[in-house]
């Protein structure tokens, strides 16, 4: 659904949007850099507020998060678009197509839950409007859930739906959790303002050189630094590290990252992820050996060192 957007002021003719880093400055009728920010006429939209395109009740391990209430589930949602480009991307399907001609086709639902039908450059994506009453409604009278997860794709570019439901949730259920599995690219004043009704976070550290960022994934390393730094201080963080054949898998790489969160607390957990190929990068797969070094190295240390995809 369409909503006005939060985090923007007009400049002349157009709007600088800073909910993350990439600070889009956009013309009218244009997109951001996420694909569902969108100027039209000195203000700023974001097109997927309510708009579900998956959903699920995941274990709370498949986040991952191997630390936090394990053994339990999660209703996990996700939306479409990202603000990352990254080629080797999981969910390519919902994050990385953009509208065709810079709009959407199709008009936006008036009605309550009804499905819309994105048109993107060759891929359609459908997605179902959920108003956060539902959403939050549904969270807690599913059997065995602990509360919502906002994953599958960016949730930091869902952000105005991402925040009026863990608000509601925090509302009517402190003890329910709200979980984000973010690339970790927003700035400090959003993310500040929503870490009170976030009880987790997975957090993408895709590389520590900055060239891996700019190259492969669109974005830069420091701002998802900070938001480690900033986040770990407010809630349960576990990072993830998806490590690319040819790309990011070598040992010194990893000892960075390891020291680097160690810096942080020292029982962080470090997720390093086997890769294998999908969407634009055809590497070959991890080596299992490399994980395996990885792995001791990264438990030099860090005490908590969890090995994924093998």
């Amino acid at each position: 659904m369409k909503t006005k957007a939060m985090f923007y002021e007009k400049i002349k003719n157009k709007v600088h949007c800073y909910l993350c880093p990439h600070n889009c400055v956009i013309e009218n009728g244009r997109f951001g850099k996420c694909r569902v920010r969108k100027h039209e006429d000195g203000d700023l939209f974001t097109l997927n507020y309510g708009e579900i395109t998956s959903a699920a009740l995941d274990p709370i391990e498949k986040k991952p998060l191997h630390y936090f209430k394990p053994h339990t589930y999660i209703l996990s949602v996700g939306t479409f678009g990202c603000n990352f480009t990254c080629d080797f991307c999981q969910n390519y399907s919902i994050s990385q197509f953009v509208p065709q001609n810079g709009h959407f086709k199709g008009e936006f639902p008036e009605q309550r839950n009804a499905v819309t039908h994105w048109a993107f450059e060759d891929h359609p994506v459908s997605s179902n409007y959920v108003p956060k009453e539902d959403l939050v409604r549904t969270a807690m009278v599913t059997k065995n859930n602990i509360g919502i997860a906002f994953t599958y794709n960016e949730p930091s570019i869902w952000y105005e739906y991402v925040y009026d439901c863990a608000k509601l949730l925090k509302g009517k259920d402190p003890e329910a959790s709200v979980v984000l599995v973010t690339n970790g690219y927003i700035n400090e004043e959003p993310l500040k303002l929503l870490l009170p009704y976030v009880d987790a976070m997975n957090i993408d550290l895709k590389s520590f050189n900055n060239a891996f960022y700019r190259n492969l994934c669109g974005g830069t390393l420091k701002p998802v630094l900070r938001t480690i730094e900033v986040a770990a201080k407010s809630c349960h963080v576990e990072v993830t590290t998806l490590l690319v054949t040819g790309e990011n898998d070598n040992v010194e790489e990893v000892e960075e990252i390891a020291e680097y969160l160690s810096t942080i607390k020292s029982d962080i957990p470090l997720h390093l992820t086997r890769y294998f190929p999908r969407y634009h990068r055809m590497n070959p797969p991890t080596d299992i050996d490399f994980m395996k070094r990885a792995g001791e190295v990264a438990r030099k240390h860090l005490s908590r060192v969890v090995l994924g995809n093998i």
